[in-house]
C-alpha cells in the first residue's frame, strides 16, 4: 500500500497534532499548514513539510490562492482541514482544488446545516432527538418577556463562526443568571451572530458520540465522557474518559447525521439530564475534536480510518475500543484549576473538599490507563512549544 501525501491545516490545534501523529505513524507523508510559523504540529517529528499560509480568518482570498498552490506543488492526495473556518472554505471551493486531491468532508450544505445550532434544535425534535428547552431570539432588540425562562440560561449564537465584511467572527456561548445579565449578553452579540438560542442549563454529565461515515456507511464510532472542563462551568474537556457506547445517544447521533447526508467525521455532543436520564442534544461539531487523541489511544484511529476508507482501504467493520482510558490536556487542566481557585465566581466552594479537594484532584498526575496528549515521549517537541505558548499567554 503506497503512502498518501496529505496536507493537514490548522497546525496549532491539538486536534491537528493528533491527526499528524496518527497519519505519520501509519507511514503517510504529512504536510502541516498554519498561518503562523512554529505551530504546535509543525514541531512534530511526523510533520514532513511545513506550510505557512495567510490567515483564513482575515485574508480568505489569499488563503485560498496559497492553499491551491501548495496542493499542486506538493502533489497532495488528501486535503484534511481541521478547524471550522478552513473546513467551510474547503468544501465551498471543492471544485477549485486539484483533481487528484481528495477532500473527505461532507457537502457545503451539510456542514452549514450541522453548524447552525438554532436550525439543529428545530431539526432534532422532528427526528425524535431530545433537546434542552429552547427559545430563539431572532434578531437584536427582540423581547424575551413571556418566554418563561428559568435561570441560569445558556446563550448560543446560531453559529460558532460567521463571515462578516471585516472577516470571520466567533459566536461564543455565554450564560445569564437573571434578566439584566441576559439583556446585557444579548446586546454584546454582533447582529451577524443572530438568531440566538436561549436554553435551559442541563444538569448532568456531558459526553460525546463520535462517528466516521464514508459513502453512507458507519466505519467507526466512539464515546467519551467529560471529567473536567475549561472553563469548569462548561467548555472544552481537559480530562475525559472512554465509556461504553450509549445505545440511545448513538441512535440519535446516527439519525441526525443520516438526515444531514453526512460524510466524514463528526462529534455529536449530549448531556445526560439528571432529571430523567435522557441524553439531550447540545450540538454537532463536524470536524476533528480537541480530545481526538483519547479515541486513538483507546483503539479508534479516526484520522487513519477516515483517510484510508476514503481511499478505498478502510476496515470492513468498525473497530472496538477500550473503556476506561483517560486523556488529560495538562495545560488546559492547569487553566481550569486556576479558574476554580481564583477566577470570578470560583466554583471550588461547590466541590467536595473545597479548594483543597480541587488541588488534590489535580495532583493525581498518574493513574492506570491515563494518557497525556502532551508530552509524548516519542514526540516531545510539541510539548515544549505548547509550554512556551502557555507561559506567554498565547495558548
Amino acid at each position: 500500500m503506497p503512502p498518501l501525501r496529505i496536507l493537514v491545516t490548522d497546525g496549532n490545534s491539538r486536534s491537528a497534532l493528533a491527526v499528524v501523529r496518527s497519519l505519520g505513524r501509519a507511514g503517510h507523508w504529512v504536510a502541516v499548514g498554519e498561518s503562523t510559523p512554529g505551530a504546535l504540529a509543525h514541531q512534530s517529528r511526523y510533520c514532513a513539510h511545513r506550510v505557512v499560509y495567510p490567515s483564513p480568518l482575515r485574508h480568505e482570498a489569499d488563503f485560498i490562492q496559497a492553499l491551491r498552490g501548495e496542493l499542486e506543488r506538493l502533489a497532495i492526495d488528501v486535503l484534511l482541514p481541521v478547524a471550522d473556518v478552513s473546513s467551510m472554505i474547503a468544501v465551498s471551493r471543492r471544485s477549485e482544488w486539484p483533481a487528484r486531491c481528495g477532500l473527505p468532508l461532507p457537502s457545503s450544505a451539510a456542514i452549514t446545516d450541522a453548524a447552525d445550532k438554532v436550525g439543529l434544535m428545530r431539526r432534532a425534535p422532528r427526528l425524535g432527538v431530545p433537546i434542552p428547552r429552547t427559545h430563539v431570539v431572532e434578531r437584536p432588540g427582540c423581547e424575551t418577556g413571556g418566554m418563561g425562562l428559568t435561570y441560569p440560561v445558556v446563550l448560543k449564537p446560531a453559529r460558532s463562526r460567521v463571515r462578516a465584511a471585516d472577516g470571520w467572527h466567533a459566536g461564543v456561548v455565554s450564560y445569564a443568571t437573571d434578566d439584566a445579565e441576559l439583556h446585557a449578553r444579548l446586546a454584546s452579540y454582533r447582529p451577524e451572530l443572530y438568531p440566538i438560542a436561549l436554553q435551559e442549563k442541563i444538569e448532568g454529565p456531558g459526553f460525546g458520540v463520535f462517528a466516521c461515515i464514508v459513502s453512507g456507511r458507519l466505519v467507526a464510532s466512539f464515546a467519551h465522557r467529560r471529567l473536567r472542563e475549561k472553563p469548569p462551568s462548561g467548555g472544552v474537556s481537559v480530562l475525559c474518559e472512554s465509556v461504553p457506547m450509549p445505545a440511545d445517544a448513538l441512535q440519535h447521533a446516527i439519525a441526525l447525521l443520516t438526515d444531514l447526508d453526512w460524510e466524514g467525521v463528526a462529534m455529536v455532543e449530549f448531556k445526560r439530564d439528571c432529571r430523567d436520564n435522557t441524553p439531550r442534544l447540545l450540538e454537532i461539531n463536524g470536524r476533528f475534536w480537541g480530545s481526538l487523541q483519547l479515541a486513538i489511544d483507546a483503539g479508534v484511529d479516526f484520522p487513519r480510518i477516515l483517510v484510508e476508507a476514503h481511499a478505498g482501504r478502510g476496515p470492513v467493520e468498525p473497530p472496538t475500543y477500550r473503556v476506561g482510558v483517560q486523556s488529560r490536556w495538562f495545560w488546559g487542566d492547569v487553566d481550569s484549576l486556576l479558574i476554580q481557585l481564583f477566577g470570578a465566581g470560583s466554583t471550588a466552594a461547590g466541590i467536595p473538599g473545597g479548594r483543597l479537594g480541587v488541588v488534590r484532584d489535580f495532583l493525581k498526575l498518574w493513574r492506570h490507563d491515563q494518557r497525556y496528549d502532551n508530552p509524548r515521549w516519542d514526540d516531545p517537541r510539541p510539548w515544549l512549544t505548547e509550554t512556551r505558548q502557555w507561559i506567554r499567554g498565547t495558548r
